[in-house]
């Protein structure tokens, strides 16, 4: 049946999906209280959230029974993927703008599949390669924008590259680090990594205040709340769950489609223009992610 068969496949687009949605709360959220309290806050409730479903589905609220090899390198996934590649990627959006930014982490699928025919010696066959050119064509379509032009500072499209990189080095080392270990216990160890990450980065800046006053913020609190949910929480376990049935470089691009699915939502709730080449792109992007079913 094709839901068996394309069973990572599908995760990966449920997965775009939801991180659509966390997208759209995070951004709410980030404009009333600042991008670095947002991401240590829907970590730590990420934790809380992951902790409860372990509880219920494994018997245990921490994964006390992973072994080392699975902290070390889904702990080095989550500082890197979690902490690193937010990081870079919330910077260069106040150097060069969220839509250039978007258009550089389209590169994730290529570097992730590159990453993942060196290092885990994963062959995507022609018609994968396929699938991932044309679908990340259409995003950089999509993307891009009417005259956009690659001519921005180096400074913002190198921070746009790292959190690139580190979104393709995470689902990298994830696969390596998780093996056939519970998706979701896999991704709370990622999230505490990168939540005490950020503990001593907010720590080093002194920006505790900051991160106390966003959490009396009601209206803030709940948007990280269901930010949370779609992310950190279900988004991200169903990142893991993907990579685990099918190639990173496959699952990165079906994840990477975000860009396109947002288009509708934003253009709804913040009175965005659709313009023509989004629409161009998106039709494109669909069409790519349509040949990993055939």
């Amino acid at each position: 049946m094709l839901f068996q068969s394309h069973i990572g496949e599908l995760a990966s687009l449920l997965t775009a999906v939801c991180w659509t949605l966390s997208a759209i709360f995070f951004e709410k959220a980030g404009r009333r209280v600042g991008s670095l309290s947002v991401n240590i806050l829907r970590l730590f409730l990420g934790i809380l959230f992951l902790g409860i479903t372990t509880s219920f589905t494994r018997g245990t609220f921490f994964p006390v029974d992973a072994t080392l090899y699975n902290w070390v390198w889904l702990g080095i996934s989550g500082i890197i993927g979690f902490f690193l590649g937010d990081l870079f990627l919330f910077k260069s959006y106040t150097i060069i703008g969220s839509r250039t930014s978007q258009l550089v982490m389209s590169l994730a699928p290529m570097i992730t599949a590159t990453i993942g025919w060196f290092f885990l010696d994963e062959i995507l066959v022609p018609k994968s390669i396929l699938g991932i050119v044309v679908s990340v064509s259409g995003i950089m379509i999509a993307v891009a924008g009417k005259g956009l032009k690659l001519n921005v500072p180096l400074r913002g499209f190198l921070y746009a590259l790292g959190g690139a990189a580190g979104q393709a080095l995470g689902l990298i080392l994830s696969k390596k680090g998780m093996g056939d270990y519970d998706a979701v216990a896999a991704t709370q160890i990622r999230a505490i990594f990168g939540f005490f990450s950020f503990v001593l980065l907010v720590t080093f800046l002194n920006r505790w205040r900051r991160v106390f006053r966003a959490v009396q913020d009601g209206t803030s609190m709940k948007a990280v709340t269901v930010g949370t949910v779609f992310g950190p929480f279900i988004g991200v376990a169903l990142s893991l769950y993907a990579v685990q049935h099918t190639e990173t470089g496959i699952a990165s691009t079906l994840m990477a489609l975000v860009p396109i699915f947002i288009i509708i939502p934003t253009a709804l709730m913040f009175k965005e223009k659709v313009t023509v080449r989004q629409v161009i792109g998106a039709v494109i992007s669909i069409a790519g992610a349509s040949i990993f079913f055939l």
